[in-house]
């Protein structure tokens, strides 16, 4: 008999069972059919192999293998000052950026974090607070955007709110006991533009939402 499988037949150590179940009752495209799902590893977040079958444009059904890293969706906020016209961002170190060609790892970002079981505007209210000591008041939701959509299944959700600079005080945040050691930076649009520009910052949903504040968001132009 073989032995029970952690994350399948019996709990992970995070509760979780049935990871192999993720996928096989999809049937929302009458072009896919899910066929088999393989749990490649499952440590806090899951890699898939998910073999399907996809009928192409002549009608042919043909089989495919693919892979997908599910770590949940997460939220970010893109805090800004309309009055002093500044944003609010962190940086801190990101290995997998590091291993990437990246200069120091040190990475430049709005705020951000996965939902976990919470709702995309509560949990991004608790990581404003936890990486920046923002306490968001009113959320403008932004997009939904899925970024990575060749392998990792995650969905980010994008907000926007106002903090008031002139009030705020420190210039770390992050909770240390997950080993979070977070720089703040509160940086004019401009000079933030500029960084994108000249690759200081790179990280894509910082661009996206700070292209977004001057085309369509708090400092865009008049009519």
């Amino acid at each position: 008999m073989p032995e029970p499988r952690p994350g399948i037949d019996v709990p992970d150590h995070r509760g979780r069972t049935g990871l192999d179940r993720t996928g096989r009752d999809l049937q929302r495209n009458p072009d896919v059919r899910v066929t088999d799902v393989e749990v490649l590893a499952a440590a806090w977040h899951v890699l898939r192999r998910t073999t399907l079958e996809y009928r192409d444009p002549s009608g042919r059904w043909e089989t495919q293998q693919r892979e997908t890293y599910d770590r949940g969706n997460g939220a970010t906020v893109l805090l800004y000052d309309p009055e002093r016209r500044t944003v609010l961002l962190t940086r801190q170190f990101r290995y997998p950026v590091y291993v990437n060609d990246h200069p120091d790892g040190m990475l430049i970002e709005t705020a951000a974090g996965l939902l976990d079981d919470d709702d995309p505007a509560t949990a991004i209210r608790r990581e404003a607070a936890e990486e920046t000591g923002v306490e968001v008041g009113e959320l403008e939701h932004v997009w939904d955007v899925y970024m990575s959509p060749g392998s990792v299944t995650e969905r980010l959700h994008f907000f926007a709110a106002r903090y008031d600079g002139s009030t705020r005080t420190g210039d770390r945040g992050g909770l240390q006991e997950e080993g979070e050691h977070i720089e703040l930076l509160e940086i004019g649009i401009d000079e933030a533009l500029a960084m994108v520009r000249d690759g200081r910052i790179q990280d894509a949903k910082t661009i996206m939402l700070l292209q977004w504040a001057v085309l369509d968001g708090p400092f865009a132009a008049g009519p």
